[in-house]
């Protein structure tokens, strides 16, 4: 089926990037800085193993130092809060990443709240949330920074653009509003309990969908031209990797739209990255080396 919308590859956006993070993580090394991400696996959850993996090959290809450390499931949070301290206070150490979801007896929030604001290359905390909020710099959640980077691929200049985002998760749906309005868009917060949905979405110059629910958003929702960002990850009753868009039919009205895979996903390692050598960037400002 040939596309009306233009494809929006993540895939190559994210080389991209990781090729820029390449050559700034060259330049930290000559100054005798290499940039470190420690990464915490507790337990044995397939999917978080895959994603583990996938973050330390990046890492290596991008010129990134990794330290994963895996950890059986039954760690006790005291533990690992004792681990992420010893990381926090290690200078050689530049990002800190636990790898969700932990198992049920640890507290995400709390291990999210140990890791030290300067070392936080998710952007989950407490701190870097307010940081948004307030439109201060701060590490941003790369997921959503990665949206972002998708959207302007387009061309589309968002300053006064009408924005929908579906979802309202503090990791991908309020962050993605939040960094929508700092572009000057005018942004429609949709969820679970909003009420005919698609009067929202119809409006919409820009869809970004993270909602967690495949064919949420269907052809008949989408405004012609708009430009579709599918955040989602979802099987179909196939057992065929798909997003919260029906691509099928959304893809023959949209002016451009992500695909799944091949979209979003590739977009969240590279930010991670990008992240993880800003970091390693502070550090050495701040301790006065020249990068």
């Amino acid at each position: 089926m040939t596309t009306a919308a233009r494809l929006i590859d993540g895939t190559a956006i994210a080389r991209e990037v990781r090729a820029e993070v390449g050559r700034r993580a060259a330049r930290l090394a000559a100054a005798g800085r290499v940039p470190t991400l420690a990464v915490i696996l507790v337990g044995e959850d397939p999917a978080s193993q895959v994603y583990v993996r996938n973050k330390v090959k990046a890492c290596a290809e991008a010129g990134v130092c990794s330290l994963q450390e895996r950890y059986p499931a039954d760690l006790s949070e005291a533990d690992l809060l004792a681990r992420i301290a010893a990381l926090n206070a290690d200078r050689s150490v530049h990002g800190v990443l636990v790898q969700m979801p932990l198992p049920s007896h640890i507290s995400a929030q709390r291990v999210i709240e140990a890791i030290d604001a300067s070392k936080d290359v998710d952007g989950y905390s407490v701190e870097s949330a307010g940081r948004l909020v307030a439109g201060l710099p701060g590490f941003r959640p790369c997921t959503p920074w990665g949206c972002m980077t998708l959207i302007e691929s387009t061309g589309i200049a968002l300053r006064g653009k009408h924005a929908v985002v579906i979802g309202r998760s503090n990791t991908v749906g309020k962050p993605m509003a939040l960094l929508l309005l700092q572009a000057d868009a005018t942004v429609t917060v949709c969820h679970s309990r909003t009420p005919d949905l698609g009067e929202h979405t119809r409006r919409a110059d820009v869809v970004v969908a993270a909602v967690g629910r495949a064919n949420t958003l269907t052809a008949d929702m989408v405004k012609p031209g708009a430009v579709v960002i599918d955040v989602g990850m979802n099987r179909n009753a196939a057992g065929k990797l798909c997003g919260d868009v029906d691509f099928a039919g959304v893809s023959q009205v949209a002016g451009a739209i992500t695909p799944v895979p091949g979209g979003v996903g590739p977009m969240t390692i590279a930010m991670l990255l990008s992240n993880t050598v800003d970091a390693a960037e502070r550090a050495a400002k701040a301790e006065g080396l020249a990068t």
